[in-house]
C-alpha cells in the first residue's frame, strides 16, 4: 500500500477502530480493492484509510467511507500545529500564498509552504486557514488536481479572486477579528486589495514577519549549495557595469527624482549582474535584492556562496560608483531602513514584485516612488541584437529535441510500451544532448487523454496514462539552455481523431496563426488583440480557461514578465519575446493547446512607419492529420506554407549539422505544402514523392 507523508501517523492513530470496520466491510467484494477502507474519529477529524486502488483519482469526502486516492496527503497534524500557533498572536485566519518572499511563480522546495500544509502542488492557489475550517482558492488549471491532492480536511473554492477570499474571510470571522498574514509573501499591489476588501468590514490584516508555517515545519529543505555564477561573454552583449549605466540613466531622467530603485524580483538582480544561480527549480536564479543608487550598490545575498572569482568580477573590494558592496541576505531590512534614514532619499520600487515587508518601511511618503514595474523588468523586456540572436539559436536546437520525441512516439506508441512518463523523460534526454542545455525549463506537461484536460497537469508515477493511438496526446516541455530558455507545446493524435477533435484542433490552430500574423503599431498591448487567439473557437462557442501568452528570457524563467496579453503586461516593443499559446479543453476527454515562442519584428507596410509583427522562432510542424484545411482562410494557409519553408531552412540545416537523416525524413515529411483546397491537410503527389520516400529508395531509383 502506498502512504502519502503523514499517513503512518493516521494509520497508527486509526488501527483500534479497524477491527469493527472491516467485520462490516469484509463482506464486500473485493474486486477493483485490496484493503478497506477505515474510518476513525480523532480531535473531531474524519480520516480515510484508503486502498492503492479505488473507485477513482479524485477524492469523495461525501461517500460512506471518504474515498481520497493514493495521491492525496493528510494534513490532520499539520492543521493542527497551525491552528496553536494562531491562538497566542490573537489572529483568527491565516493566509497562505503560492509563492516566495521574491513573489516568484516557481518557487525553492523550502518555499512550498502551501504544498506542505494542503498537499495541493499547484503554482498557483491561495489558503486560508481559520480555527475549523481549511480552504483553498485556484484557477481551472488546478480544480482537478486538487482533488487529487487534498485530503477532506480542506474545501475546494472553484475561484481564483481575491475578492472571493474576502467575502468569505467576512462570512467567517467577526468583525473586529484579525486576519494574519506573512507580509513578505503578500506584493504591495496584493496586500493593497486584501486591505481594501477587509478593512471597510472590521476585519484586520495583522503583518506577521515570522512565517508560522516554517516555525512548523519540520524537515524543510535546506538552502541549496549551488554557488551563483556569471554567464560567459558569449552570450552577452551588455556587460553588468553597461546595464548599471542604463538603470541609473532612467533613475536620473525621472521627473519625479529618485535617489536608488530597489530590486526584487530574482530575475532583476540576475540579469543587473550577469549572474545565474540554481536555487529555483527550473529557473537559474539565487536568493537576492539589491538596492542600486547614483554611486553605490548593494547587493544582498548570502554571502558564503560567493566565490572569490564572483568578488573580483563584482568589484567587491572597492569603494566607488562600479563597486558592488556584499551584505547579507537576511538584512536587507534593517539596511533599507538605514539608508532611508539618510535626508533627502526617494526610493524608485515596482509594486508587482515588491513584497509588502520592505514596502512597509519605506515611510514617510516622499521617500517612496512606485511604478507597477521596475525599470530593470520593463529593460529586461527588450532583448538586445545578440540576445535575439542567440535565443533564435537555442529554439533551432530545441525544435530538433522536440522532433526527436514527436518521430520516436509515432514509432512507439502504436507498440503500446510508452506513457505520459517515460514521454516526458524520452523529451528531457533529448534536450540534455543538445549544445549548452542546462536541463528543462519546467516539469514537462505530458498528457493523454483525459489527463490533456487539466491544462498544466504532469504526470507521476500514480497517474501516468499509458499513451495510445486511441487518444489525442499533449506535450508542453522547455528547455533551459545557456544562450536562451524554449517554451513549446504540439498536441497530436497517432490513429483516426474524431471530427469534432479535429475541428476544434483547427480553430485552436487558427488562434495561433491569427496572432502571430498580425500586423499592429508598435507600442499596442497585448491585451488589445489577445480575443485574436480566441475568435475562431468563440465562433463555435468554445474556448479556453489560461492566458494566451507570456514572455520568456534569455536562460532566465520561462514565464518572464511583463510580456504578454494580458491587461497588466507592457506595450510591446520590437525584440520582445512572447508565447502564443490558444488551446481547448474538454473535461474527461481531450486537450490541446498549440503552443510557439515569437519576437516583434518590423513589419513592412504600405503606407505607415514603426509597424511590428510576429516572426515564430519555435519550429516544429503541427499535427497534420488533426488539421482542417477547409477551416482555414487563404491567408492562413499562405501563412502555414510560409511557416513548413522556414522549418525546412532553417531546422533542415540544423538535423544536417547533426548528421541526423532520420529525423531530417522525418521534418521534411510532415512539413510538406498544404493544397489551397480540400477539406483535410492533403499534399501534392509529386511533393509526397519528394519528401516522403525515404532518401536512399529516391537514390536508387535516379
Amino acid at each position: 500500500m502506498h502512504y502519502s507523508q503523514d499517513r503512518n501517523t493516521r494509520a497508527l492513530l486509526s488501527h483500534s477502530v479497524c477491527g469493527l470496520a472491516w467485520s462490516r466491510w469484509s463482506k464486500m467484494s473485493s474486486s477493483g480493492w485490496i484493503l478497506a477502507v477505515c474510518l476513525v474519529v480523532l480531535e473531531g477529524s474524519r480520516y480515510a484509510v484508503w486502498a492503492e486502488e479505488g473507485s477513482g483519482s479524485e477524492r469523495n469526502c461525501s461517500a460512506i467511507p471518504p474515498y481520497l486516492p493514493p495521491t492525496a496527503v493528510n494534513t490532520t497534524l499539520r492543521l493542527r500545529d497551525l491552528r496553536a500557533s494562531m491562538i497566542p498572536l490573537n489572529i483568527s485566519a491565516y493566509i497562505i500564498p503560492a509563492t516566495d518572499a521574491h513573489l516568484s511563480e516557481y518557487i525553492a522546495p523550502r518555499d512550498a509552504r502551501l504544498a506542505w500544509m494542503s498537499g495541493f502542488t499547484g503554482s498557483a492557489g491561495t489558503a486560508v486557514i481559520t480555527q475549523n475550517k481549511a480552504v483553498l482558492w485556484t484557477d481551472s488549471r488546478y480544480w482537478i488536481q486538487a482533488e487529487r491532492q487534498m485530503d477532506c480536511n480542506w474545501e475546494l473554492l472553484r475561484d481564483a479572486s481575491i475578492r472571493s477570499i474576502t467575502n468569505w474571510l467576512i462570512l467567517e470571522i467577526p468583525e473586529g477579528d484579525q486576519v494574519g498574514f506573512d507580509p513578505f509573501l503578500f506584493s504591495v499591489d496584493i496586500f493593497d486589495i486584501y486591505n481594501t476588501n477587509l478593512a471597510p468590514a472590521g476585519r484586520i490584516l495583522k503583518s506577521i514577519p515570522d512565517n508560522l508555517v516554517d516555525k512548523i515545519w519540520t524537515n524543510r529543505p535546506p538552502l541549496p549549495p549551488d554557488n551563483p555564477t556569471h554567464l560567459p561573454d558569449s552570450v552577452i552583449e551588455r556587460t553588468w557595469p553597461m546595464k548599471v549605466d542604463q538603470i541609473r540613466a532612467q533613475i536620473s531622467d525621472n521627473p519625479y527624482k529618485p535617489t536608488a530603485v530597489l530590486l526584487s524580483a530574482l530575475d532583476e538582480t540576475a540579469w543587473l549582474f550577469n549572474l545565474r544561480g540554481n536555487d529555483i527549480p527550473f529557473n537559474p536564479f539565487f536568493y537576492s535584492y539589491t538596492l542600486l543608487s547614483m554611486d553605490e550598490i548593494w547587493l544582498f545575498v548570502h554571502t558564503e556562496r560567493i566565490t572569490e572569482e564572483l568578488k573580483v568580477y563584482l568589484n567587491t573590494t572597492c569603494y566607488h560608483s562600479y563597486c558592488v558592496q556584499l551584505l547579507e541576505y537576511s538584512s536587507v531590512r534593517s539596511y533599507l531602513q538605514s539608508y532611508l534614514q539618510r535626508p533627502n532619499v526617494r526610493v524608485w520600487v515596482g509594486t508587482e514584485y515588491t513584497n509588502q515587508a520592505l514596502y512597509e518601511l519605506i515611510t514617510p511618503e516622499d521617500k517612496l516612488l512606485t511604478s507597477t514595474y521596475s525599470p530593470v523588468l520593463t529593460t529586461k523586456a527588450v532583448k538586445d541584437a545578440t540576445e535575439q540572436r542567440i535565443l533564435k539559436e537555442a529554439h533551432v536546437r530545441d525544435a530538433v529535441a522536440v522532433m526527436q520525441l514527436l518521430m520516436w512516439l509515432e514509432k512507439k506508441v502504436p507498440e503500446g510500451t510508452e506513457n505520459e512518463l517515460t514521454a516526458a523523460h524520452f523529451v528531457d534526454q533529448c534536450r540534455s544532448k543538445q549544445k549548452n542545455s542546462r536541463g528543462p525549463s519546467f516539469e514537462t506537461i505530458s498528457a493523454s487523454g483525459p489527463n490533456a484536460a487539466l491544462a498544466h497537469y504532469s504526470p507521476s508515477n500514480e497517474t501516468a496514462r499509458k499513451l495510445s493511438v486511441d487518444e489525442m496526446y499533449l506535450v508542453d516541455s522547455g528547455g533551459q539552455y545557456l544562450d536562451g530558455t524554449t517554451d513549446i507545446t504540439r498536441t497530436v493524435h497517432w490513429g483516426k481523431p474524431t471530427d469534432f477533435q479535429k475541428e476544434a484542433y483547427t480553430r485552436v490552430l487558427m488562434g495561433n496563426i491569427e496572432i502571430s500574423r498580425i500586423i499592429f503599431p508598435a507600442g499596442t498591448r497585448g491585451v488589445n488583440m489577445e480575443m485574436l487567439g480566441r475568435r475562431a473557437l468563440w465562433e463555435v462557442g468554445l474556448n479556453y480557461g489560461h492566458g494566451t501568452g507570456h514572455g520568456v528570457g534569455n536562460y532566465f524563467g520561462v514565464h518572464e514578465w511583463p510580456v504578454g496579453f494580458q491587461s497588466n503586461n507592457i506595450p510591446f516593443q520590437e525584440g520582445m519575446f512572447t508565447s502564443i499559446e490558444p488551446g481547448y479543453y474538454k473535461e474527461n476527454d481531450f486537450g490541446i493547446r498549440i503552443e510557439d515562442i515569437a519576437v516583434t519584428v518590423p513589419a513592412t507596410t504600405k503606407y505607415g512607419n514603426n509597424y511590428l509583427t510576429f516572426e515564430t522562432v519555435s519550429l516544429v510542424p503541427y499535427d497534420r492529420k488533426l488539421i482542417n484545411t477547409s477551416l482555414l482562410s487563404p491567408e492562413q494557409l499562405h501563412w502555414l506554407n510560409k511557416y513548413y519553408e522556414t522549418i525546412q531552412s532553417v531546422v533542415g540545416r540544423e538535423l544536417e549539422r547533426q548528421g541526423l537523416k532520420e529525423e531530417y525524413d522525418w521534418m521534411m515529411k510532415h512539413t510538406a505544402p498544404f493544397l489551397t483546397a480540400g477539406a483535410s491537410a492533403v499534399i501534392s503527389s509529386v511533393t509526397l514523392l519528394v519528401t516522403v520516400l525515404p532518401s536512399v529508395l529516391l537514390h536508387n531509383l535516379l
